[in-house]
């Protein structure tokens, strides 16, 4: 008993650190979406690829390593830790889907394409709300009580949170006739879809509220 109380509590898990990793990555995309449309590629679906990766998941790598790092340093499994391979391993499925609407004809830049930049900015995020569930049922005696304590944890209910309001946004956007016509605005799109600050925000504010 007392190991598996050790092993599922939250205190002292470095979420502070995972929100500095989405900020390098939101500027890593605008950046190379400043230098693609100087170069004149602002169309370049190669280069969409590459902003809306760095913009919607380049804090994915950044927590992948901070999952990797926690991993062969050893020690006690932490949330956040599973929270950062969970998102790690959310990243390929936008790149099938992107690649799959473009080979079948679907407007990438129009209202049917909104939920592109949705899978861009947020698939890891659901990667890291099912593998969180995951730790959460290897620190609890059974599934109900992971479920009640997934449905109780500030971090998964504001990812959960995310998941359900960023598509609607991005669905409205499009409609209002927002296009993601230069690389600059297909990282801004995809940069304001990207909420996956939120939950590590929520972890980090109960680590201070909770030391």
């Amino acid at each position: 008993m007392e190991e598996r109380e050790n092993h599922g509590e939250e205190p002292g898990e470095e979420f502070g650190e995972l929100i500095r990793y989405t900020l390098g990555g939101y500027l890593g995309g605008l950046a190379f979406g400043f230098f693609l449309d100087y170069l004149g590629f602002a169309k370049s679906g190669a280069g969409q690829w590459v902003v809306r990766t760095l913009s919607g998941e380049g804090e994915s790598l950044f927590e992948g390593f901070f999952a990797f790092r926690k991993r062969f340093r050893g020690g006690t499994s932490s949330m956040a830790e599973a929270y950062g391979w969970g998102k790690l391993f959310g990243m390929a499925l936008p790149w099938a889907i992107d690649g799959a609407s473009r080979l079948t004809g679907v407007d990438v830049y129009g209202i049917e394409g909104f939920y592109i930049p949705f899978f861009y900015a947020l698939s890891d995020q659901a990667g890291a709300n099912v593998s969180g569930l995951f730790f959460l049922r290897k620190a609890s005696t059974g599934w109900r009580e992971a479920v009640s304590r997934y449905f109780h944890h500030p971090v998964m209910m504001t990812g959960l949170a995310v998941l359900l309001v960023a598509p609607a946004a991005l669905f409205l956007a499009r409609l209002m006739g927002f296009s993601p016509s230069t690389q600059v605005r297909t990282a801004l799109e995809t940069i304001l879809a990207n909420l996956c600050w939120l939950p590590p925000l929520i972890g980090w504010m109960a680590e201070r509220k909770n030391p």
